[in-house]
């Protein structure tokens, strides 16, 4: 991340002190060059398992930054490609990779401006920037823009232990940004541990979509057993 490539150390601390869209705007122009862009191992894995699925007409890549999930659409969409984002600086990245039949379109992703225009809806390590009361909002914005039977897939990874390292790290993380909320204006929402698997399942359930998890086989198991990483797809009737 502090690499002559990355973002500086000074870089990111106007980040964090400024809102969540100034903030991207500024981090733009380095954020593929940081670990905070979606790695492809998750991309090609979550392409894998939603292809049994298609073809799927449309898709919207919700939150979609700089466009590393554009591809995954542009893999399992036969008609068209949509990215979606609040922050201009990103999309601004993301439209010098753009191919045939991809659109970008800055919204929030609270007031989608689309109605059942899209069979397939995904997105990647945007929601820790949603508070647990704004999901219901959210996803029924996800509802209203689907079609009929279509789907909202993200990859969701296992929360750490608490034995181990990432655990402590990410809890310390979430402690500095919710001092750093309380003191400055305007927020800077980004929490990694406030999006909890079984409450995100029922908040889709009571937003109306039927909800399935999967396996990501490619990133195994942990030692219970249990997978690292899962697959939520989420059904509109």
């Amino acid at each position: 991340m502090f690499s002559p490539e990355g973002p500086s150390v000074r870089e990111l601390a106007v980040q964090a002190l400024s809102s969540v869209e100034q903030g991207y705007d500024l981090l733009a122009p380095k954020f593929d060059r940081t670990p905070f862009r979606t790695p492809a191992t998750v991309l090609d894995a979550v392409a894998k398992a939603l292809g049994p699925s298609g073809p799927f007409e449309d898709g919207l890549d919700l939150c979609c930054g700089t466009g590393a999930g554009l591809a995954v659409l542009g893999g399992l969409c036969r008609r068209s490609v949509t990215g979606v984002d609040f922050s201009a600086g990103m999309l601004d990245v993301a439209r010098r990779g753009l191919g045939e039949n991809v659109a970008l379109v800055r919204a929030d992703a609270r007031a989608l401006p689309f109605t059942a225009a899209f069979d397939l809806v995904v997105s990647f390590g945007a929601f820790g920037h949603f508070l647990p009361g704004e999901l219901p909002g959210l996803f029924a914005q996800v509802h209203s823009a689907l079609r009929p039977g279509g789907r909202f897939a993200f990859p969701v990874p296992a929360p750490p232990r608490p034995s181990s390292p990432a655990y402590w790290t990410l809890l310390g993380f979430d402690a500095v940004m919710r001092v750093r909320n309380a003191v400055w204006r305007p927020p800077f929402v980004m929490y990694y541990r406030a999006f909890r698997l079984g409450d995100v399942c029922r908040e889709l359930e009571s937003a109306g979509f039927t909800v399935e998890l999967s396996l990501l086989p490619e990133f195994g198991l942990r030692a219970d057993g249990s997978p690292r990483a899962r697959l939520v797809t989420a059904r509109r009737g």
